[in-house]
């Protein structure tokens, strides 16, 4: 239920000024001490400390100094990961808004009530009331945005990595160009500071890797290890590894450091018990239309078929030349023999290269789709093979924004869920609004209707056979 409370503020007067004009010129003069990463990227995400401003201030600076001026974002989400209480999955803050002595800055309850469809989050106000994790951010979006943007404020209760991945499967709608994820978190506590150097440098290279496995893997040997005085390597270590889960499977990002320090290198720091603090920007990189060569495209198919024959320890003929691919994407692999279709299955994202998730869809469509007879040894030679490569999904708001031909569609309601691959309509002639209802009847089985008050998605893909 929806509450018309305003969260006050909590460390305002202890980790930064409580007195208005003073801290518009603190978190100014922080901002212009840094200049910003002249990338040709846009920012999707920063990870950034949290700690007081006299201690982690310039780092802090350093991630919210990318944020251009002049292309501010609509919504802003700051996850954080709770430092006073456990509890399940995370939870989002029902009110209207987070106040700081700078102003109210309104929560998107649309978004919200959206993400409490999901079980993985709730209204657990309580855990906001005193944490300190999301509330010391909000005065450099307050500077440096300059717009009326909202923010999403969600703390992670969990300590489960399974829960972590499912955070990221909800949120990964709206990872965007129009969003912004503010990473909240410090580094190591409370080692001495040359042992802080040492550790926060070998967690941050993991982080700069994008891969959700080494990081796991360093944190329990952090938790392992003997370095005096430390507690933790990453305190929101539940929140940097559910930005991972998001940005691992998506194309053309790059992570950047930004800066080092500890609070051993303020003045007002004890250089033998310190908390460490990293800046790290990811940028998608500005680059041209999804695209796969010609021989990209002759070396999956022929990976494909390879597959299905190996299947039945038959050897396909190999092509001339193979063209390494390196891709990572989302694909379906349509498999027909005489001109008809009897097996089709895919995956909307993948951590695997295309070449090894195409040999797996190949063998799947061809042996285990449900809806189908499987492909018997006699009928390889009638075989033919149709791979889409996907774009990652993007909600949209309104069926205006479908492009009949260009877009796959995906819906998503009360559990259930179904997608058509962009060839479909094309090859059936149906209109935006048939196209949806014959998804919504024959794939999510939510009636024809049924996509009226569904989640929609679209996305693009590469689509290309021997038919």
């Amino acid at each position: 239920m929806w509450i018309e409370e305003i969260r006050k503020p909590a460390v305002a007067g202890r980790f930064y000024s409580d007195v208005a004009e003073q801290l518009q010129k603190n978190v100014e003069q922080l901002l212009l001490s840094e200049e910003p990463n002249l990338s040709k990227g846009t920012l999707r995400a920063v990870i950034v400390p949290h700690a007081g401003y006299v201690f982690s201030g310039k780092v802090a600076a350093a991630g919210f100094r990318q944020i251009s001026r002049e292309n501010p974002y609509r919504n802003v989400f700051i996850i954080g990961s709770s430092h006073n209480e456990s509890f399940h999955g995370a939870s989002v803050y029902d009110g209207l808004a987070y106040r700081t002595p700078l102003g109210d800055v309104p929560i998107n309850r649309e978004i919200v009530e959206e993400l409490y469809d999901s079980m993985l989050f709730n209204g657990y106000r309580s855990a906001h009331e005193l944490e300190h994790t999301i509330e010391v951010q909000l005065p450099f979006l307050q500077v440096q945005q300059k717009n009326d943007f909202k923010i999403v404020p969600i703390l992670l209760g969990t300590h489960s990595i399974d829960e972590c991945k499912g955070i990221a499967e909800v949120l990964r709608p709206y990872f965007n160009k129009d969003n912004l994820f503010v990473i909240s978190t410090d580094f190591s506590h409370y080692p001495n500071y040359k042992d802080a150097y040492k550790q926060d440098e070998q967690t941050a290279r993991v982080i700069l890797q994008n891969d959700v496995k080494k990081l796991g893997k360093l944190l329990v040997k952090q938790a392992e290890a003997t370095v005096s005085g430390m507690r933790t390597g990453l305190c929101g270590w539940t929140s940097v590894l559910s930005l991972l889960n998001l940005t691992q499977v998506e194309q053309n990002l790059r992570f950047d450091h930004l800066m080092y320090l500890n609070s051993g290198d303020s003045t007002y720091g004890d250089k033998m018990r310190v908390v460490g603090y990293h800046a790290i920007a990811v940028y998608e990189e500005e680059q041209g239309r999804f695209a796969l060569s010609d021989k990209e495209k002759e070396c999956l198919l022929h990976q494909s078929y390879q597959a299905l024959w190996q299947t039945f320890g038959k050897r396909y003929s190999p092509v001339k030349e193979i063209e390494k691919v390196e891709l990572q994407s989302g694909a379906f692999v349509s498999i027909y023999c005489d001109g008809k279709l009897r097996g089709c299955l895919g995956h909307f994202q993948s951590t695997k290269k295309l070449p090894e998730l195409i040999s797996e869809l190949t063998v799947s469509a061809a042996t285990q789709d449900v809806r189908f007879d499987p492909i018997q040894e006699d009928e390889l030679d009638d075989v033919k093979i149709e791979i889409s490569v996907l774009t990652p999904m993007k909600k949209i708001k309104t069926i205006k924004e479908i492009e009949l031909g260009r877009h796959g569609i995906y819906l998503s309601k009360g559990g259930k869920a179904g997608t058509f691959l962009p060839q479909v309509a094309s090859k059936q002639g149906w209109s935006v609004e048939e196209t949806l209802g014959h998804c919504a009847r024959d794939k999510a089985r939510i009636g024809w209707e049924g996509w009226k008050d569904a989640e929609i998605y679209v996305y693009e893909a590469i689509v290309f056979s021997d038919l």
